[in-house]
């Protein structure tokens, strides 16, 4: 990146995004040392012109901003910052600051998103936590599996056991992407570049 601090008095705004549902969560200002913090804890950082310091988003909360992707604007003097919410992101309790709710238009984007946070923080008790524990040839074959049934009960005429297999294997084909580090908008493209 080739920034110019020097336009705002070393500071540059910083656009908050976030990653899946592309709201808009919050503005911030980042000098060479918040965005450096940034890049290097994939946690989002700030420099905080009232406390006149650095400061990461959610340090007192827990409700971090967990580091997707940063780039510059046209002009080198601004920055969007796409950004994982650990929580609300406003400081009284909303969703975003500028009072909006952040909701994932397509459920399967916040299927997703928890899918990826149950492999990045795994939990004793969760069922996606486990498949990820047992590898990748356990996701493969849970997915063959689940084909298996779905190609079974479309022979039938029971809805409800046709849709619940359906669902059986779209769950465990997202657990498959992310467990091969792939997302389903990166299918998307191709289904896009095919179409």
């Amino acid at each position: 990146m080739n920034l110019d601090f020097q336009k705002m008095n070393n500071l540059i705004p910083a656009i908050v995004q976030d990653a899946q549902t592309n709201k808009v969560l919050m503005l911030g200002y980042m000098n060479e040392e918040a965005l450096q913090k940034t890049l290097e804890e994939k946690r989002v950082t700030f420099y905080s012109r009232s406390k006149k310091r650095l400061w990461t988003k959610g340090e007192t909360s827990g409700n971090f901003l967990e580091l997707v992707s940063i780039k510059e604007d046209c002009d080198n003097d601004a920055l969007l910052v796409k950004a994982l919410p650990k929580g609300p992101v406003c400081h009284k309790g909303n969703d975003t600051c500028f009072e909006e709710t952040n909701q994932h238009t397509h459920f399967l984007a916040h299927l997703e998103r928890i899918i990826q946070d149950r492999k990045t923080h795994p939990q004793a008790n969760s069922y996606t936590s486990s498949l990820f524990e047992k590898g990748i040839n356990k996701v493969a074959q849970k997915v063959g599996e689940e084909a298996v049934e779905l190609v079974i009960e479309a022979k039938d005429d029971d809805k409800a056991l046709f849709l619940g297999e359906a669902a059986d294997l779209m769950y465990h084909y997202l657990v498959l992407l992310a467990a091969k580090n792939y997302t389903l908008s990166e299918v998307i493209e191709v289904l896009k570049q095919r179409h």
